[in-house]
C-alpha cells in the first residue's frame, strides 16, 4: 500500500510548493511509511502550478530506483502511483524486445516504458493489478486520473474553487488551503440508507471518488 495525493492550482506566489505537498503526504504517511517523495512544475508561464506527493511503502523495489513521483526515460510523463502491477514482468519482457532498457526493477518504471511505447489508453488494458495513479503529459499537458478494474485502490479527486485536488485519502486533500468543501447533505442521506456513501459520491460537495476501470483526464 502506497498513498498519493496532489493538486493543480493557480499560483498564488513563487514559493516552493514543497512544503505543503508534505504536509498533504504526511496525512497520508500511514499508508506508505517507507518514504516521501515530492515533484511539482510551473505551466503556462508560471500561472498554474501542477504538483506531486508521493507516500511510498517500499515492495518491488527497495532502493531509490524505485522512488516516486517518477520521470519516465524521454522526460515525457510523470507519474504518482499506488498499487501494483502483477503482470510487469512479462511487460518488461516486451517493452525489452522493442529496445526499452531500465535502470531498476520497479513495475511504476515498466508503466511509463509501456505508456511511451502503446499510448495511455492502450497500456491500461494491459495492466493487471491493483492501482491507482496520477499522469502528467508534459507533451500535452494534461493531468489524467486513473484506477484499476475492480477498484482495490482507492481515488478521491474534485475542484475547490480554482484548485484540483486527487488523493488517496480526503485527508491529504483537506491539507490545502484551498480546502472549504461543505458536506453533501444528498450523501448523508445515503449513507443513512445504505450505511455507504456510494461512488461516484463522497460525504463532500464536489469531490468524488473515481469510478472502477475508469479514468479522467484534465
Amino acid at each position: 500500500m502506497c498513498g498519493i495525493a496532489g493538486f493543480v492550482e493557480a499560483a498564488s506566489s513563487g514559493g516552493d510548493p514543497t512544503s505543503l505537498l508534505r504536509t498533504m503526504g504526511q496525512a497520508i504517511r500511514s499508508r506508505g511509511p517507507d518514504g516521501s517523495g515530492e515533484w511539482y512544475q510551473r505551466l503556462q508561464d508560471s500561472r498554474i502550478t501542477l504538483g506531486f506527493v508521493h507516500r511510498r511503502l517500499a515492495i518491488q523495489d527497495l532502493s531509490e530506483s524505485g522512488a516516486q513521483p517518477m520521470i519516465s526515460a524521454s522526460g515525457r510523463y510523470v507519474i504518482c502511483f499506488n498499487g501494483e502491477v502483477y503482470n510487469f514482468g512479462t511487460l518488461r519482457n516486451d517493452l525489452r524486445s522493442m529496445g526499452a532498457s531500465f535502470r531498476g526493477h520497479s513495475d511504476t518504471e515498466v508503466m511509463l516504458a509501456a505508456i511511451e511505447a502503446w499510448g495511455l489508453e492502450a497500456s491500461l488494458e494491459k495492466f493487471n493489478g491493483m492501482f491507482a495513479f496520477a499522469l502528467y503529459d508534459r507533451k500535452q499537458q494534461t493531468l489524467t486520473l486513473a484506477r484499476d478494474r475492480m477498484g482495490e485502490k482507492p481515488l478521491y479527486y474534485g475542484w475547490q474553487g480554482k484548485t484540483l485536488l486527487f488523493g488517496s485519502q480526503l485527508a491529504a486533500m483537506r491539507c490545502h488551503p484551498a480546502w472549504s468543501a461543505k458536506i453533501d447533505t444528498d450523501s448523508v442521506a445515503l449513507f443513512f440508507r445504505h450505511n455507504v456513501v456510494p461512488a461516484p459520491l463522497s460525504i463532500y460537495r464536489g469531490i468524488r471518488k473515481l469510478l472502477p476501470a475508469h479514468f479522467v483526464t484534465f
